[in-house]
């Protein structure tokens, strides 16, 4: 995962530089790495819609997230790692903005492939600007909006995330989203009598949209399950 506070090291391991205080843009982002998503891009163009973990299937119209859409997930870091997760093993490019709720050892337990995963973590005041530059360029990417995020400024990351057939995944409210996801129930397993650890924990999760999304889905999972992938728990409730 590249961290724009980092800057590349002559080998460019590290993929991007900027200084915290600065715009963010497409510009700031390696030759190289710019070359490899222009790739991606390009082989990606025809799907119309990028893939979920098989559990999480039926919450979302045609079955994963759809290009151009827009999507909200409430209280729940873990949930949000799991949608990156087969996006960046796709292979796609992802990218999150906005103070991260998990590190890069929780990504990585979760299945996302760092070297596919930008992480801009203090974008500043200028947080709408470095996200729509993001869009530009990338398949999927996550924002952690300000608690003043302006309207005006919801209205037009999405409009920019559909124009450009990107997905933005926002970790919060945002008005005018197509879908939204909510963890409505949980529990933790793996105590025994008063020891042992926390090793696995059983959700349900709600999707509600507009449109084709209208219909409450739910389904139940293990988030995470054993090894940290997500899979089913049993079989989804209307």
């Amino acid at each position: 995962m590249f961290d724009t506070q980092q800057m590349p090291s002559s080998t460019g391991s590290a993929a991007v530089a900027a200084h915290t205080a600065a715009p963010f843009s497409p510009a700031l982002l390696s030759p190289d790495l710019l070359e490899r998503i222009g790739v991606s891009s390009l082989t990606s163009a025809d799907a119309g819609v990028l893939p979920v973990p098989p559990p999480l299937a039926s919450l979302f119209p045609g079955g994963g997230l759809r290009r151009g859409s827009t999507i909200t997930v409430s209280r729940s870091p873990s949930l949000v790692l799991a949608l990156v997760a087969p996006v960046s093993r796709r292979p796609g490019w992802c990218a999150e903005v906005g103070s991260p709720l998990l590190g890069s050892a929780a990504a990585a337990e979760a299945g996302v492939v760092l070297e596919r995963f930008v992480r801009v973590a203090e974008p500043g005041v200028q947080w709408a600007t470095v996200v729509a530059s993001l869009l530009e360029a990338f398949d999927l990417v996550v924002v952690h909006p300000p608690a003043r995020a302006s309207q005006g400024d919801m209205r037009r990351l999405t409009a920019r995330a559909r124009e450009r057939s990107a997905v933005l995944l926002v970790a919060g409210e945002w008005e005018g989203a197509s879908v939204g996801l909510a963890v409505t129930r949980q529990c933790w397993h793996g105590l025994g009598a008063g020891h042992g650890f926390l090793q696995t924990r059983e959700v349900e999760v709600q999707s509600l949209g507009r449109g084709a999304a209208a219909r409450p889905q739910r389904v139940r999972v293990w988030l995470p399950g054993v090894g940290g992938s997500v899979s089913a728990a049993r079989e989804s409730a209307a």
